[in-house]
């Protein structure tokens, strides 16, 4: 049986552990049931996910001109205290803008590899710490707009990583932390107009899907490796995880089309 489409994120729902959907045209692919199954991709070419043409991927999904273009991947979106659509000033779309940021965000610890900082919009929430390989997650902050969680995270992160190291992650090399406690200890150094929107959240446990985690992952890379074979064993983040170590990641991969054999 093959399936064939444009690469996007994996779709997730929170369970124990956590459902992972591939959809490849029309076709939902329910991934936890393909471990311990041989799995066989290959690289078909490209399609932007704005403009849909065949133009080689530049970043997140996007070929060079939409990159640089389209408001979805604008700089606001990796670097939140960018945001100005709260002042009412365009950027590249301010409709967009206007309906994307000014919303409830969140400020979040989540340990994936470590502790880390984060922001995502509140209705992204699990989505956003199980696209991150976390095992446990925590929201600290609660705001109506994305500077703010971004001026947040910007503080925060003197103190605390924003960044996943994805070989720990997918080595499940982790160890529980208090959360809690590391949220009272970051707390101060909070911007004052964030301070008074600080909150006890509740803390998330998520479980992943892996049969059995790599000793030294290896990324695969489908552009320069057209065509791969492997037995899935596991799903963790948003990489696909095999039996030889290769590790697959899905969202790094979005614009790419891609066909999918299964045995």
């Amino acid at each position: 049986m093959e399936f064939q489409g444009v690469l996007r994120k994996m779709a997730t729902q929170m369970a124990t552990p956590i459902d992972y959907y591939l959809v490849l045209g029309d076709h939902p692919i329910h991934m936890n049931q393909l471990l311990d199954q041989n799995l066989k991709l290959s690289f078909v070419g490209y399609e932007c996910l704005n403009c849909g043409s065949d133009a080689p991927i530049f970043r997140q999904g996007f070929c060079k001109s939409c990159f640089f273009e389209a408001p979805q991947a604008a700089d606001w979106i990796i670097r939140p205290e960018l945001s100005q659509a709260h002042l009412g000033i365009e950027d590249r779309d301010l409709a967009y803008e206007q309906k994307m940021q000014l919303q409830p965000h969140v400020v979040y610890l989540a340990n994936s590899s470590d502790v880390k900082v984060g922001v995502t919009r509140k209705s992204q929430i699990p989505t956003r710490w199980i696209d991150q390989g976390a095992h446990e997650a925590l929201p600290i902050v609660e705001v109506p707009n994305r500077y703010l969680a971004g001026i947040a995270e910007v503080a925060l992160k003197d103190h605390v990583s924003d960044k996943t190291n994805w070989r720990t992650m997918l080595k499940n090399q982790i160890v529980d932390v208090d959360l809690k406690a590391w949220q009272d200890k970051l707390a101060p150094h909070l911007p004052d107009e964030v301070k008074s929107y600080l909150f006890a959240g509740q803390e998330t446990h998520l479980e992943f899907p892996v049969l059995a985690y790599p000793e030294k992952p290896k990324s695969l890379n489908l552009t320069k490796t057209p065509s791969y074979e492997g037995v899935l064993k596991g799903i963790k983040g948003q990489y696909l995880i095999f039996e030889d170590q290769t590790v697959f990641n899905v969202r790094s991969n979005e614009g790419l089309v891609v066909a999918l054999a299964l045995d």
